[in-house]
This record gives C-alpha cells, sequence and structure tokens, in this order.
C-alpha cells in the first residue's frame, strides 16, 4: 500500500487536533469569565472560576507552541520530501 507524499503523518494531526481543542477551550473560558465577571466579579474568586481563569491565561500560548512546533515538524517532512523526489528526477 503506497502512501501520498503529501499525507500528514500521525503527530502532526494530533497537535493539530490538540492545537484547535486548546484555542477553542480557552476562547469559550474567556467568554465564560467574562460573561460571570460582569455579572458578580466577586464569584470569580471562588470555585471552579480561578481555574477557568487560568485556562483563559494559559491556553492560548500553550497553543501557540503547539502550532509552532507542527509548523517546524511539517516543513521538516515537507523539505525531506522534497530533496527525496529531486533525488529521484534526476535519475
Amino acid at each position: 500500500m503506497s502512501r501520498d507524499p503529501n499525507t500528514p503523518s500521525r503527530l502532526e494531526r494530533v497537535l493539530a487536533l490538540a492545537t484547535l481543542t486548546i484555542i477553542g477551550v480557552a476562547v469559550i473560558c474567556f467568554f465564560v469569565t467574562l460573561i460571570v465577571g460582569m455579572n458578580d466579579r466577586f464569584l470569580l474568586a471562588e470555585g471552579v472560576w480561578p481555574v477557568l481563569v487560568a485556562l483563559t491565561y494559559v491556553g492560548l500560548p500553550v497553543a501557540f507552541v503547539l502550532l509552532v512546533v507542527l509548523l517546524i515538524i511539517s516543513m521538516r517532512r515537507r523539505g525531506k520530501e522534497n530533496a527525496s523526489d529531486a533525488r529521484n528526477r534526476q535519475r
């Protein structure tokens, strides 16, 4: 079974899904925190709300790092594929 050379690896798919999931959760937590904070800002200091605020602060930078790692892995894979294609064309 031959594999299409442009098919992303499993690691690339997992990184892409993790990045999108973390971004989605962080954005949802941001809006929930914003809505709750507008109604009762003292409520954000107790219960589960500090965790949601922390997810908002940490989520987007972590997703950015994962996105950079995904881009580096993808560029390395494509570079190797282009180099092997160039060698095959020379033969």
